[in-house]
């Protein structure tokens, strides 16, 4: 029998985005997974590309991408990532995982962030919960809650064990899929 396949994504990275826009269309079962990215790169000692220089091309690859989907033009954050990047947005899409709204919260995160230039400090994470149908005193509360935290430390947790390296991933039985353009293997993959 073989699992679902798990898609580790977190807030800060347009790549995700890029990934969480189209990743119901092409792997309808998979299992969205917010992890603590920040923590994960310390864990490994990993430097993501976005701290390093050089890193126009890829953002202006991203926007490219966007564009080609159809998306809204990538509005970049002032200080992103590093003066932006928060545990707020995964733990905001830990309180919605709980109400089965884990995929709205996270698109109306994505857009603050990605299509509109917000930092997504928690007013922002509260805004999105609410575009997901969500109470937004829930959600504030819950960016505070020690199970909240407990579970996206779980999930952290739980990519690393299963060697995550970057997001998007996506894991399909024992195959990890990172990167935006992986995702249409991840999806040939999840069909057999």
């Amino acid at each position: 029998m073989t699992s679902s396949p798990i898609f580790y994504f977190d807030l800060s990275s347009p790549f995700a985005y890029l990934s969480a826009t189209r990743i119901d269309e092409l792997i309808p079962a998979a299992v969205w997974r917010p992890i603590a990215f920040g923590a994960l790169v310390i864990q490994i000692g990993k430097v993501p590309w976005s701290l390093r220089e050089g890193r126009e091309p890829t953002m202006l690859e991203i926007e490219r991408r966007a564009a080609e989907r159809g998306l809204p033009p990538v509005r970049w954050p002032d200080g992103w990532p590093r003066e932006t990047y928060s545990l707020a947005p995964p733990r905001g899409a830990v309180v919605a995982e709980r109400h089965g709204r884990v995929r709205e919260f996270s698109l109306a995160a994505y857009r603050l962030h990605f299509a509109e230039a917000h930092p997504l400090d928690p007013d922002d994470v509260v805004r999105a919960g609410i575009e997901a149908g969500l109470d937004g005193d829930e959600v504030r509360a819950g960016l505070e809650d020690p199970k909240v935290k407990a579970r996206l430390r779980e999930y952290t947790d739980e990519a690393l064990a299963r060697g995550v390296t970057g997001v998007p991933t996506v894991a399909v039985d024992g195959r990890l899929f990172w990167g935006d353009d992986r995702l249409d293997a991840a999806a040939a993959a999840a069909q057999h």
